[in-house]
């Protein structure tokens, strides 16, 4: 608010002649002004000191008033509205708001706050954040205009043909060889009762059997069913594997006699599982065997958790084929033989075998 000019003490009177000073922004400057300016000003009469005579005591001092608090904003609105007063005073007051100006630091766009110490100025221009990429709209994909086709399975992955087996191309002569004529009469010295069968064999698979059989007993009170068909030399195997290992060990562990053997399999043309290779079934030289009876009705069944008495007997006619036969198989070796024996006579370099 802009404060009443009364006369005050401190300041001098108004010089003589009416003549009204133009405010210092609006003057302008010559050297020799300056010069003058500079210079101390010539006194007026109320500023020259009145010396008293004899006797007459010296004045005292006027108390010249501190700025008030409003006096701090007294040279801003000087500046903008003009000097008021001239002379001593106006320079006087100059000189005051010089001294604040230089006391008070320059206003700036980017000043920091005063209220914490040790906060971070902040940067003149703020930062611009790094646009995020529009992940809103994915570009439109057409779709292909012809669907994708799978691609080509090989021309013989759906074909029956199988692995090439010189077996295969055997055929039944016109007259029985002599070796298939003395396996026949071992197999009636040996209580085995059989009958005959005609050649079977199917070129497109692979599969043949010259002269098969089908065996109706193992031997004298000794039955396998149902009736299986095997070639003549797997036929006697299976023979003599059940007179002189089966049933001496079944009349060792239950006392009791081997009365039957239950088959699950013989001649079947067909591959081994998942594979492209004939199964020794195709040829009438394997045997599946799944349980056996013996003379007191107890049957003992071909699994992968039988009794423990059963267990001790699977276990022992197990062992006891794996040299009889080229290939035994049974649970524990693979699911597909969980359930049963597998039995052949697989020829095998060196007369090797494999028994698992």
């Amino acid at each position: 608010m802009d404060q009443p000019l009364t006369q005050r003490v401190d300041q001098p009177l108004k010089p003589r002649g009416g003549l009204r000073l133009k405010p210092r922004r609006h003057r302008q400057h010559t050297p020799n002004q300056t010069q003058q300016e500079t210079q101390a000003p010539r006194p007026s009469p109320a500023d020259v000191p009145v010396l008293p005579g004899p006797g007459i005591p010296l004045p005292s001092p006027i108390p010249v008033p501190e700025p008030r608090p409003a006096d701090t904003e007294a040279p801003e609105k000087q500046k903008t509205e003009g000097p008021k007063t001239t002379g001593a005073s106006d320079r006087f007051n100059e000189e005051q708001s010089h001294r604040k100006k230089q006391a008070r630091p320059e206003p700036s766009a980017t000043e920091p706050s005063t209220d914490t110490e040790g906060e971070p100025e902040l940067p003149a221009v703020a930062p611009t954040p790094t646009q995020k990429p529009d992940t809103e709209k994915a570009p439109d994909v057409e779709p292909p205009t012809v669907a994708p086709q799978p691609p080509q399975k090989p021309a013989d992955a759906g074909d029956n043909k199988m692995l090439p087996d010189p077996r295969s191309a055997d055929l039944p002569d016109a007259k029985m060889p002599a070796e298939e004529v003395a396996c026949r009469d071992r197999l009636k010295t040996l209580g085995v009762e059989f009958e005959e069968r005609k050649a079977e064999s199917n070129p497109e698979i692979g599969c043949s059997i010259p002269y098969p059989i089908v065996l109706k007993t193992l031997g004298k009170s000794l039955d396998i069913g149902p009736d299986p068909e095997l070639n003549c030399k797997m036929a006697e195997a299976a023979a003599r594997f059940a007179a002189d290992v089966i049933q001496p060990t079944a009349k060792a562990e239950f006392g009791a006699d081997l009365k039957s053997i239950d088959q699950a399999s013989a001649f079947v043309c067909r591959p081994r599982n998942g594979t492209q290779k004939l199964s020794e079934h195709a040829f009438g030289n394997a045997l599946d065997i799944a349980s056996f009876t013996l003379s007191d009705g107890k049957k003992i069944e071909v699994g992968p958790a039988p009794p423990e008495k059963d267990a001790k007997f699977l276990d022992a006619v197990r062992k006891a084929a794996c040299g009889p036969f080229k290939t035994v198989l049974g649970p524990g070796s693979d699911a597909d033989h969980s359930l049963h024996f597998h039995l052949d006579l697989e020829p095998r370099q060196h007369g090797g075998t494999f028994c698992q």
